[in-house]
Formats: C-alpha cells, sequence, structure tokens
C-alpha cells in the first residue's frame, strides 16, 4: 500500500465530505481509522488502496485520488469492511457513490474493462429489475468488441467470441447459464430508483 503522506486540503475537504456523505448514505467522520476493514479487504493488497485509506483520502478532500483509484474500480462489493467495522460504515457504497462521481464527470476509468461490465450490468438490471445473463453478457461483449474493432482490433475480438463461445458451452452443459429473461414485477419502481440515484 502506498505510504504517500496525505495533504489536508481545508477549502475542498468538506464539501467533499458532504457529497460523499449525502450521496452514500455513509457516516464518513465516525471511521477512527482501526483498520479492521483492511485486514479483511480481498482486493486491497492488489489495489494498493484499502477502505480506511479510501476514507482519509476523502476526509482529507483529496478529490483526485479518491476519484482515481483501483479501489473505486476493483471492489468486489463483499461487504466484508461494513460486517468488520465497529461503527458499520459500508466502504462498498463509498467505492459505488465515487464510480458513479467518476463516470458524471468523465473522468477515464483505471480499469475500463470493468466500468463496461459495471455498465452493462446496470443496463440490464434497469430494464428487467434484476440481471439476466443473456442480456447482461450481451451488452457487454457488445460494447468490449466495439472499442476492439474501433482500434483494429479484428484477430482479438474474434478470438475473444470464440472463447466466450467455449465457455458459455460449459457452463451450459453443467446448467450454470441461464438463457432465459426473468423479469420482477413492478419494474417501473426500478426504473424510478434509478432515476432517484441520478437526481432526476
Amino acid at each position: 500500500m502506498s505510504s504517500t503522506v496525505l495533504k489536508y486540503e481545508a477549502t475542498a475537504a468538506q464539501p467533499f465530505l458532504d457529497e460523499i456523505t449525502s450521496r452514500s448514505g455513509q457516516n464518513l467522520q465516525a471511521c477512527y481509522q482501526c483498520r479492521r476493514c483492511a485486514a479483511g479487504c480481498p482486493v486491497g493488497e492488489e489495489t494498493g488502496v484499502t477502505p480506511d485509506r479510501l476514507i482519509r483520502l476523502i476526509l482529507v478532500g483529496d478529490r483526485e485520488t479518491a476519484l482515481n483509484n483501483l479501489l473505486v474500480w476493483k471492489c468486489v462489493a463483499c461487504y466484508t469492511c461494513g460486517t468488520r467495522c465497529p461503527n458499520n460504515i459500508q466502504t462498498a457504497r463509498i467505492t459505488e457513490t465515487l464510480k458513479q462521481m467518476s463516470k458524471a464527470a468523465h473522468l477515464e476509468p483505471l480499469t475500463p474493462r470493468i466500468a463496461d461490465f459495471h455498465a452493462s450490468f446496470m443496463s440490464a438490471v434497469r430494464h428487467l429489475g434484476r440481471f439476466n445473463e443473456l442480456e447482461g453478457l450481451t451488452i457487454y461483449e457488445t460494447k468490449t468488441a466495439g472499442k476492439e474493432l474501433s482500434k483494429g482490433e479484428i484477430k482479438g475480438v474474434a478470438g475473444e467470441m470464440i472463447t466466450q463461445m467455449r465457455l458459455a458451452l460449459k457452463m451450459i452443459k453443467k446448467k450454470r447459464l441461464h438463457l432465459g429473461l426473468d423479469k420482477v414485477r413492478g419494474t417501473a419502481e426500478v426504473k424510478a430508483l434509478f432515476k432517484k440515484a441520478e437526481g432526476r
């Protein structure tokens, strides 16, 4: 993990903290850096930023680093951090908030494929109220293939399609791939929740 000394930005800290607190519903000021969340985070070592460090970045007003770090995109939302936290701070809700803020600011994601999967997942859920593998993965593969084709990576796209088809066949044989399109009741409510989250 990075040992860089954090610099407190007084003018930026409070507005940034207030925004994250309001949007995530988490009381970041209750964090006293016990690091129990860091001890349980499955991606903290890989990302170089643990949940406690991310909270500290927000508290000192380091907006740029808080929005541009791998934990925001690689957090698996396992909620181990919140389970271990003595003050019930759910960092997964904070990373989701930062992800949305990063997208709204049109910042280039550090892991484009994860960003594409996230967007595909949310599109599928918004449509039918739950994630359907067939719809979600079609959106994802189309999105990533389009980007690769724009770079002229025809062989790469063909290879990816073959790999995914082989994987799909294996999953179908093991009955691990659901090909139906299930829809929840009250999709209008789900769409309303998305609009509320987007501030519309």
